[in-house]
């Protein structure tokens, strides 16, 4: 059976990514890893330092252990280091939003961007405007930070959070697409399409779509 290893920063992005997967790719057996102070980290030193990047790389190469087929970071904030540690590994490691910001790319025209974990916001954004598939392209997209959402589901409160993200929301009508960047902000979907009229890209659909690409969808 193919196995994938998750590595989240985070409780709250688990469940999304668990259920993009039972949607998506059923067949495949997961594994879990975490380290949930990188977050608390990050914010304390502003910016993603050497030691942190150097965590990045050491539970990439824990996953390698399990018998992995790839592996995924559920955790936006930490792009430059994964990408790192991802060149130096054979298997295919994929970025949180990296699949979905190419899912965006095809839709085109006018791009809104949704988060709830500031300090991942200008590291996704140079992401974006950097990646190779727009580099002929002018990348402005408008953002939209809703941190209180976050706080809220770390609370508990998911219905909070899901109607936090609903209203945010309607600032990006008549957008050709919305992306929602945290993988924990995945449950809020049906809430915020039903404000912007479709159906907005979320991080851990597009990851599973691409990770089954790179791997193959081998039971």
């Amino acid at each position: 059976m193919t196995r994938i290893a998750l590595i989240h920063a985070t409780p709250v992005a688990m469940e999304p990514i668990a259920d993009a997967f039972r949607r998506l790719w059923p067949e495949v057996d997961l594994a879990n890893v975490m380290d949930d102070s990188l977050p608390t980290d990050l914010d304390r030193r502003g910016s993603l330092t050497g030691d942190i990047a150097q965590r990045i790389l050491l539970l990439s190469r824990y996953a390698e252990t399990l018998g992995s087929a790839g592996i995924l970071f559920t955790c936006s904030a930490f792009g430059a280091a994964i990408r790192a540690a991802a060149s130096r590994s054979d298997l295919p490691i994929l970025r949180p939003n990296e699949a979905m910001f190419d899912e965006a790319r095809v839709k085109g025209g006018r791009i809104g961007f949704m988060a709830t974990f500031a300090p991942s916001v200008d590291g996704l954004i140079r992401e974006l405007v950097e990646a190779d598939t727009w580099v002929s392209q002018p990348i402005k997209p408008e953002v939209v930070c809703v941190p209180e959402a976050l706080q809220a589901l770390r609370d508990g409160d998911a219905i909070a959070h899901d109607r936090l993200l609903a209203q945010a929301s309607e600032r990006l009508r008549g957008f050709d697409s919305v992306m929602l960047t945290q993988f924990s902000m995945a449950r809020a979907r049906t809430a915020v399409a039903e404000k912007l009229g479709f159906e907005p890209l979320t991080a851990p659909d597009s990851a599973v779509r691409k990770m089954k690409l790179l791997v193959g969808n081998v039971p």
